[in-house]
């Protein structure tokens, strides 16, 4: 029957299993002490968490885990190492360690999630491939090159327009006449009329204008005076008659 200590043990290692991002496995046999206490150091210091458990005891968290492909990866004294943030940095500190450090570790293999379980020489590539940051970095490059050479294609025509529109502006502006130089402006300014010639002048005018009226009208006809009829020699006696009649009635 497993006791309280086995069993925390197995909980320990499956929350591991399930929080990180990468789990790599090596064969520790023939390491001391104090080497083993500087390579879980400098794994700590690379966000890595290096530990040693039984392999019945990996094997029930591995299955606990839901992640039955870590038992492919186990061979003998096996030491395992969990990392939680970019895989390719963990398996860089571990591919480094064991390559300078002089250890003995050699890697069994590596799971990342769900996917099969890589081999040493799977390790060996992914260890080789650049950090995270560089890796988005150069894919993006990669998409923004189509995108840059589509922006070149088309505006290439647009460009060369401008070009034609720009050659013929200046075409236009060497053809154009030059402009008329403006008079200069006398020195003196002309001395304004005086008010008082003003009347005078304006009489002169109307005057003008009355005589080319008359000198244009028709000079009007006058009548011919009627004849003035004689008088009868008979009236003429009477009225002397009359005249001479009152003197005879005083003298008489």
């Amino acid at each position: 029957m497993p006791t309280q200590q086995k069993i925390d043990r197995v909980q320990d290692i499956k929350d591991r299993l399930e929080r990180s991002s990468i789990v790599m496995t090596a064969s520790y046999g023939g390491i001391p002490v104090n080497q083993m206490v500087e390579l879980r150091r400098a794994m700590r210091a690379s966000g890595v968490e290096f530990t040693i458990v039984k392999n019945t005891l990996l094997a029930l968290a591995a299955d606990e885990a839901q992640k039955p492909q870590l038992k492919e990866i186990v061979n003998g004294p096996t030491a395992i190492a969990f990392g939680y943030n970019d895989p390719v940095e963990a398996a860089k500190a571990m591919a480094d360690y064991i390559r300078t450090g002089g250890s003995s570790l050699a890697v069994l293999g590596a799971i990342m999630g769900d996917e099969a379980a890589m081999s040493p020489s799977e390790f060996t590539r992914l260890a080789a491939l650049p950090p995270k940051s560089v890796l988005l970095a150069m894919l993006l490059g990669q998409m923004q090159s189509p995108l840059a050479r589509l922006l070149t294609i088309m505006n290439g025509p647009l460009q060369s327009m401008g070009n034609v529109l720009q050659a013929r502006a200046r075409q236009l502006e060497e053809q154009a006449p030059a402009p008329a130089p403006e008079p200069e402006a006398s020195a003196e300014p002309e001395a304004a009329p005086e008010a008082e010639d003003a009347p005078a002048d304006e009489a002169s005018a109307e005057e003008e204008e009355a005589e080319a009226l008359v000198g244009e009208a028709p000079a009007e006809e006058e009548p011919e005076a009627e004849p003035v009829p004689e008088a009868e020699p008979e009236a003429e006696l009477a009225a002397e008659a009359a005249e001479e009649a009152p003197g005879e009635e005083e003298s008489g």
